[in-house]
């Protein structure tokens, strides 16, 4: 057909108006899949989204680390230094692994990928389960960790932690379901803020310091810790410092995401994202070890109970007392309290751990859409919604997210406990994959050059590997008992979830698959017996009769079911008076049941003769009042239901539109004037919007007329 005679057609979608005008407010327009590309993001862009988790971190794991050395008393800060190296040495070692994944695998697998390839199916679930889980966590502590930040200069917050961190897990899943590249913008200006912020306060707090001479001290720089164990020595101490070293290991947590978001980066998009890597573990380092240092010059305090293990001259400060986060006090120390540094600081505090769950937003919703390709979840969570985000994705995690707030009260402390043991999980089994990767490599590569830069990236993965290892032995073994049994017991429950999945998904899969020769499903059947359901002689069975006549089966025959002699007489007398040449059978119910004698009466027909097809017609009314639909079509609701488990059975409804249907038609035709792009997957009406209208061509538009 020539170009010029092509009638361009619209499918015109069902849409609630009433809903879908909210949600094209909340969210936006659809946009299509060719704008796909327009999403991606640059790496000024891209740093706030994917690593907001880990810079956002150096607001609240300084102070796990100080929580957990004050169990020795004050005496025990001083070995912060040390702990906060340890952390710079693991973080360093973590990003130059993870450069050699984003190069070596920029699908956008991540660690599931690289464990899945190289050490098999089961590690890559044990990572994803992980990984699934570390997202959840993410989410939770950050949200939680924000509420008690902006909870001390807002007490409602404070006085209500759940209501609020809920309300802001919702805000912040509208904002991601508007698309990766638009929440990208929103995050971008308070992360830098909080970055600038952080690195201001740094430097303002060494020149005064160093350079001015000022002693500068925190608001509890004057209180006195009451250790729970004085003296601490030998194998205690050792534990206790393997404790604050895995607590402050919470700064490396989100680091995988930008592996696992490659996909989203401009092009080059391996490069961009392995310099995005190198920038945030630069940034997250220095913040975090300027915090630990100025926190220990201007003598911060912090204790796991402070209304108890707090003393101001002696005397418990009481269960009132609230402990600030140690960047507020070290930026009261700095800045002075209520000053517009400290006050902008601490805003930009609070939503930067806000919005650092963005980085669970964009990892989760990810990683759920590559295991749903693998079939390890439901494959709803494959598709993209109307902003191409993977909206389903991102409606479960801010789901589950809110469920752990509401259980832990929106305590971070008690959150914390629970945290990082997955990102370790996944950060060990991802090293060692990369090392396996790596050796199967070197065995058919010649390139000397490439053989080079081959065993320098495998000595980094292998380095990292043992490291990551380590530090999971030490989180399992000083964490367990505080909180890490219940990841444990979430990694072990989506395991086993997706397992099942992927088991029914191969079952259906194999049940389902055409054979290669012929079978029972391909061959042709040699019959089609064709039943009409009858309760009466009125215009639906009549149209029905009418319909399944044109569908030239080779027996066609009528079925009524008798629980009702005298009607039964009448529907027998009305056929035959009519001459209605289709033979009309009459099956007894003593008990008064239709559906079942129905059932047997269709398995009867197929056992004698298996490889005849049965298909059944059912009348239906088309009606349009909700109360209607409780009055009508009931039986054959029932009828439909069952024999949908009857193998070579064909159910077929055949409607009869009742006046009332066309009040449903009218309010169909009201509701597609304004039809949302993208909505298309609803299901056509028919209408047509003016706005699908205004695409056609004028020679489209007289043509129609003249049809």
């Amino acid at each position: 057909m020539p170009a010029r005679d092509v009638v361009r057609t619209h499918t015109i979608p069902s849409v609630s108006k009433l809903t879908d005008v909210p949600k094209r407010i909340l969210i936006g327009r659809a946009l299509r899949s060719d704008r796909l590309g327009e999403t991606l993001l640059p790496k000024r862009i891209a740093l706030p989204v994917f690593a907001s988790d880990p810079l956002s971190s150096v607001a609240y794991a300084p102070g796990e680390v100080l929580l957990v050395l004050s169990i020795a008393g004050v005496s025990a800060y001083t070995f912060s230094p040390w702990i906060a190296l340890a952390v710079v040495v693991l973080m360093f070692t973590v990003v130059a692994s993870y450069r050699q994944n984003v190069h070596a695998y920029p699908s956008g697998g991540g660690d599931y990928e690289v464990a899945n390839t190289n050490l098999g199916p089961k590690a890559g679930l044990t990572v994803a389960s992980a990984l699934l889980v570390d997202y959840v966590l993410t989410v939770a502590v950050s949200i939680s960790s924000g509420v008690e930040n902006l909870g001390s200069a807002v007490p409602f917050v404070v006085e209500h932690k759940v209501l609020s961190a809920i309300v802001i897990i919702v805000l912040l899943t509208l904002m991601n379901l508007r698309g990766v590249r638009e929440s990208g913008k929103l995050f971008a200006i308070p992360t830098y803020v909080f970055v600038g912020g952080v690195f201001l306060m740094i430097a303002w707090g060494a020149f005064r310091g160093l350079v001015l001479g000022d002693t500068m001290r925190a608001p509890t720089s004057d209180l006195e810790i009451k250790p729970e164990h004085q003296g601490l020595a030998g194998f205690a101490l050792v534990f206790l410092l393997l404790r604050a070293f895995s607590s402050g290991c919470a700064a490396l947590t989100g680091v995988e995401a930008i592996s696992n978001g490659v996909p989203a980066f401009r092009k080059p998009k391996s490069r961009n994202a392995a310099t995005t890597l190198a920038l945030m573990g630069g940034l997250a380092v220095t913040m975090f070890c300027g915090i630990i240092g100025l926190a220990m010059a201007t003598d911060v305090r912090m204790a796991e109970s402070p209304g108890t293990d707090l003393l101001r001259d002696g005397v418990p400060v009481g269960s009132g007392y609230v402990q600030n986060p140690v960047i507020s006090q070290v930026a009261a120390a700095v800045f002075g309290s209520g000053t517009f540094l400290f006050v902008l600081l601490a805003a930009a505090t609070a939503l930067v751990l806000f919005l650092a769950a963005n980085t669970a937003y964009n990892g989760f919703p990810l990683l759920g859409s590559i295991l749903a390709q693998d079939r390890y979840l439901p494959r709803q969570l494959h598709t993209r919604g109307d902003r191409l985000a993977f909206s389903n994705g991102i409606v479960l995690l801010a789901g589950a997210a809110a469920l752990l707030v509401g259980l832990y009260g929106a305590d971070s402390t008690r959150l914390i406990q629970l945290y990082i043991v997955g990102v370790f999980v996944s950060f060990t089994l991802s090293q060692t994959g990369m090392v396996r990767h790596w050796n199967r490599h070197l065995r058919t590569e010649r390139d000397p050059a490439k053989r080079r830069h081959m065993i320098r990236s495998r000595a980094i993965n292998t380095f990292g590997a043992f490291f990551t290892g380590l530090v999971l032995v030490v989180v399992l073994a000083t964490k367990f008992t505080h909180g890490a049994w219940v990841a444990l017991l979430g990694m072990v429950i989506f395991y086993g979830t997706m397992t099942a999945i992927r088991k029914h998904y191969d079952r259906v899969s194999a049940e389902i698959a055409a054979a290669e020769g012929p079978s029972d499903d391909s061959a042709r059947p040699s019959r089609v017996h064709s039943i009409v359901l009858v309760s009466k002689v009125h215009k639906p069975t009549l149209r029905a009769l009418g319909y399944a006549k044109l569908m030239r089966s080779d027996t066609l025959e009528a079925l009524s079911i008798n629980v009702d002699a005298a009607e039964t007489k009448q529907l027998r007398d009305e056929w035959e008076r009519r001459g209605i040449n289709v033979p009309l059978k009459i099956l007894d119910s003593p008990y008064r049941e239709i559906t079942r004698p129905v059932i047997e009466y269709v398995r009867g027909l197929r056992t004698e003769n298996p490889r005849d097809a049965v298909s059944i017609y059912i009348p239906e009314y088309v009606v349009g009042r909700w109360y209607e639909h409780l009055l009508h079509n009931q039986s054959a609701l029932r009828l439909k239901g069952r024999l949908l488990f009857t193998p070579g059975v064909m159910v077929t409804s055949v409607p009869y539109q009742l006046e009332s249907s066309e009040l449903a038609k009218k309010r169909a035709k009201r509701r597609a004037a304004y039809v949302a792009p993208g909505a298309v997957r609803r299901g056509p009406v028919d209408a047509r919007p003016k706005e699908a209208d205004r695409d056609r061509t004028d020679r489209d538009r007289d043509r129609d007329r003249k049809d």
